[in-house]
């Protein structure tokens, strides 16, 4: 079970990131805020896995990105349970539209960039924690670490009104090929995290 729950944690990743580039590709917003309900799960189980497989001196790193990935899960929880209820179902006035709708680059949206960047913590740490055993494990530690770079974009940006911008539609597509950009790089991670568990069992 400890290493069968991170495996499958991997693949809940791998699919949500794949299930939510299809879903901004075909415009279907409802699919992308459901979908990604999923991936901090599998996110949280995959971390744990890689925390109780870590050594002792790489410990401290791995709890630190286990909590973490706490954190970037109940901000996107609430995030995107807010999108699929409230947001969807219930007559906001335009004050609480503003505030609240993920597509308006409300408070909601930053919370949603503060959540990502707060991941983008979690897989810096969770990649120091990883000990490589074989190249495509290299490649794992490396995509990680560098992962971490995007906490700045997401905690920083937020600030200038930049990425508001994108998702009120005044910058075009870019919102959604900064998105599809993040894809194309995350789902190698929950590919090779899948090799890594499948080789440990």
């Amino acid at each position: 079970m400890n290493r069968t729950i991170p495996q499958i944690g991997a693949v809940i990743v791998t699919i949500t990131v794949f299930l939510f580039a299809v879903c901004m590709i075909v415009d279907f917003p409802f699919g992308s805020y459901f979908v990604c309900m999923f991936l901090p799960l599998g996110y949280i189980m995959m971390t744990v896995g890689f925390q109780y497989e870590s050594c002792e001196e790489r410990r401290v790193p791995a709890n630190i990105g286990v909590v973490f990935a706490a954190i970037y899960a109940v901000l996107i929880l609430l995030v995107y349970f807010a999108q699929t209820t409230s947001v969807r179902l219930d007559n906001l006035n335009e004050q609480a539209i503003r505030i609240l709708s993920f597509q308006r680059g409300g408070l909601l949206f930053n919370y949603d960039l503060l959540g990502y960047g707060i991941m983008a913590l979690s897989t810096f740490f969770i990649g120091l924690s990883i000990d490589p055993k074989s190249k495509a494990d290299k490649w794992l530690k490396h995509l990680m670490i560098v992962h971490g770079v995007f906490f700045i974009g997401c905690f920083i940006m937020p600030m200038t009104g930049a990425f508001t911008n994108m998702a009120s539609g005044e910058a075009g597509n870019g919102g959604t090929i900064a998105l599809l950009g993040w894809c194309a790089y995350f789902l190698p991670i929950g590919v090779l995290a899948y090799k890594h568990f499948q080789k440990v069992q």
